[in-house]
């Protein structure tokens, strides 16, 4: 409350310079020499202990945060060039990480002739991947699992052929990729012609139960919508989907 501005009315029409005085003169009737007699006497000034050494509390941050800085060897104080980045020069794609349903935003950096790495592949080199910051979900942020997804495919313990074990049989044997698509889609034809059904009652219907779809955590948004597609294609009912952490 400003002086001379009015009091609350409840209090009367009072303004609140004559309230402030009428206290000063009950609280030290002598007047202005009762009330410096009852001061507490000010600390001295400090003095300089050293000549050049910062007093004021700005300079003595100052002081401490460059002797720290040094001792620390921050990259202000190191004199040694700084390496250049990884991803100079690649190309940067952005994605959404598959791991789970909140579909965070992934940039991912590759190049075409980068230095091949153990359990790469062939073709464009995935340099490194981290969080979308204009992404308005994640922001540029992302978990554990979706900021070491370059692991699904730069990983000496990734399988990059097909193992097959026949019935009856302890041990598993190699079989190319093509062989695997063909078996896949044989068995896939005989188990629908053999159970699909085309009406229930007066209704038509054109499914098969005696095949699943269950999808995985490491297909993406459009990956998912593909295989959905495929899968009501056939004529399956029973789709399904895990995608939890």
């Amino acid at each position: 409350m400003a002086p001379g501005r009015d009091f609350s009315r409840a209090h009367g029409e009072f303004a609140v310079d004559e309230i402030l005085i009428a206290a000063a003169r009950i609280t030290y009737p002598g007047g202005v020499d009762e009330r410096k007699s009852r001061q507490t006497p000010s600390a001295p000034e400090p003095t300089d202990p050293s000549p050049g050494v910062p007093t004021t509390r700005r300079g003595f941050l100052k002081g401490v945060g460059a002797t720290t800085a040094a001792s620390l060897g921050l990259p202000g104080c190191d004199s040694s060039p700084i390496p250049p980045l990884k991803t100079a020069g690649a190309d940067a794609t952005t994605t959404v990480c598959p791991f789970c349903g909140v579909g965070c935003g992934q940039v991912v950096y590759t190049k075409a002739d980068a230095t091949p790495r153990p359990g790469g592949g062939d073709g464009s080199e995935l340099l490194h991947i981290e969080g979308d910051a204009d992404h308005p979900i994640s922001e540029g942020t992302l978990c554990s699992k979706g900021a070491s997804i370059s692991q699904l495919s730069q990983n000496e313990r990734r399988l990059r052929h097909v193992l097959y074990r026949a019935p009856g049989a302890k041990e598993f044997e190699k079989r190319s990729w093509e062989w695997a698509y063909a078996e896949i889609a044989k068995r896939l034809k005989k188990t629908r012609d053999e159970t699909f059904q085309a009406r229930s009652g007066k209704r038509t219907v054109n499914r098969t139960e005696a095949i699943a779809c269950l999808g995985g955590a490491a297909l993406d948004n459009e990956e998912c919508y593909l295989l959905v597609k495929a899968m009501r294609m056939f004529g399956l009912t029973y789709i399904e989907h895990q995608a939890r952490i």
